[in-house]
């Protein structure tokens, strides 16, 4: 008996299971970070099923039906999660802060300034390009199938996600380029829409957002943590003001939380709490998801959800959203209560959600077209056309199969969907990061420079 139950512990230990931790592995799991890409796998995973709600579950986006009415299980809180997009993509740009600070802040912190300052400038030079480059590839990917009509199926669905999102092909090949080309453009400009590839309305703020960190971090490098944490703060609660004027005004709420993270990752804060990890952590992790599941409409049909809201007209700032208020509050509370559990880090860690957080960003930018092809067509092939009235309109769709088509379909889907995801992650990304480190050496001038003609040697 003693034998197994050690054999289970040392299984448990080594998936990240183990909920009890020595002071070894207390240690352990707060100098590990890289809990980060599994919480980022996580929040990709929970992106695609909002768009998936949003195609075939609307009724989850509501929090009840009716004023006071019924509510479904998966219109409760934590359940909902699964239709909180923007709850999730407020992860994202707070890890975007945490990530992007972190080398910094811990070269700061030791007082190598000079190293700080090179990892900043080499970041946020990398940083564009890891971000245009896969996002102009599927751009191109989703363009090129578009112009095949492999969109059509989905355009003429029931699915809301589906049709809303599916561009029509070009009228001809000239017409197509010159639409690739404004879409390419657009998805970096002010207000930004990308016909082909809806969900890459965010990377410019995340573009933006990672200029904040950086420049917010090249002020404050020369302050002592302490002064520098301040002025972190101070920044915090200024762009709630000011994040509106640039287009997104929770850009930069987010990424200045990532900074006070990293920062507070490399204090003494984490290390003394630690023990109380257990008794803090779960409570704190269930009011982030409750504020997170915040629906984005008919706030005042379900009591939990209007308390909230009559709560944000009396503390909420001026110029904030309300429907991304709670979530990114709750995304907040969320990222604060792992960064201070070794606990929480330590599962985060496991194996299968590095890997999810491998391919989050190819997940990202590749759900959209994989459903709008693929899974369109899967569901919707034998299907027949048929007249359906919807808000006093008749429109000619294909209706939505029933629940043992999904039942069938869906994990086929999954497996075809994360296969390709992990295809791009480990064949696709390897060439931006090439192309990236190519760009790098000549335009910071470590290749050799050549003459155009060359030298006289007399």
């Amino acid at each position: 008996m003693a034998t197994a139950v050690s054999l289970l512990s040392t299984y448990a230990d080594k998936a990240h299971l183990n909920p009890f931790l020595n002071d070894h592995g207390y240690k352990r799991a707060l100098q590990d970070t890289s809990w980060a890409d599994g919480l980022r796998g996580i929040a990709a995973v929970f992106v695609m099923s909002s768009h998936m709600t949003v195609a075939f579950a609307r009724w989850i986006v509501i929090p009840c039906h009716g004023k006071n009415g019924a509510a479904y299980l998966m219109q409760r809180p934590i359940f909902r999660l699964v239709a909180q997009g923007a709850a999730w993509v407020a992860v994202f740009f707070i890890l975007s802060g945490f990530v992007n600070s972190l080398k910094a802040v811990k070269l700061a912190r030791a007082g190598q300034t000079e190293p700080a300052l090179s990892n900043l400038a080499i970041s946020s030079f990398r940083r564009s390009f890891r971000l245009v480059l896969p996002a102009t590839a599927a751009t191109v990917l989703s363009w090129f199938i578009t112009q095949l009509g492999a969109y059509d199926t989905a355009k003429k669905s029931d699915a809301y996600w589906l049709y809303t999102t599916s561009p029509n092909p070009s009228s001809s090949w000239g017409t197509a380029i010159e639409d690739l080309v404004h879409a390419i453009r657009t998805t970096w400009t002010y207000n930004p829409e990308n016909p082909y590839d809806q969900p890459q309305w965010a990377l410019l703020y995340l573009l933006q957002g990672s200029m904040f960190v950086f420049t917010a971090l090249l002020i404050t490098i020369n302050l002592t943590p302490r002064w520098r944490i301040l002025t972190i703060i101070l920044l915090y609660f200024w762009s709630w003001n000011w994040g509106i004027r640039l287009g997104d005004p929770m850009v930069g709420v987010n990424v200045f939380t990532g900074i006070i993270l990293a920062e507070l990752n490399y204090s003494e804060y984490p290390q003394r709490f630690s023990k109380l990890s257990p008794i803090l952590a779960p409570p704190l992790v269930v009011c982030g998801l409750i504020l997170m599941s915040f629906p984005s409409q008919f706030q005042d049909w379900a009591p939990w959800s209007d308390f909230l809201q009559r709560m944000y007209f009396k503390i909420a700032p001026r110029n904030s959203e309300m429907s991304r208020f709670w979530p990114t509050i709750g995304a907040q509370t969320l990222t604060f209560t792992v960064v201070m559990s070794p606990h929480l880090r330590r599962a985060l860690s496991h194996r299968w959600f590095l890997w999810l957080g491998k391919i989050s960003f190819p997940l990202y930018l590749l759900h959209g077209s994989f459903m709008r092809s693929i899974l369109a067509w899967m569901l919707f092939s034998q299907q027949s056309l048929t007249e359906i009235e919807e808000e006093g309109h008749k429109y000619t769709r294909y209706p939505l199969p029933g629940k043992l088509t999904f039942l069938v379909v869906m994990p086929i889907f999954m497996v075809i969907l994360f296969t390709a995801t992990h295809f791009w992650a480990i064949k696709v990304e390897p060439h931006f990061g090439t192309i990236t480190k190519t760009a790098e050496d000549i335009m910071f001038g470590k290749r050799e420079n050549r003459t155009a003609l060359p030298i006289r040697k007399d």
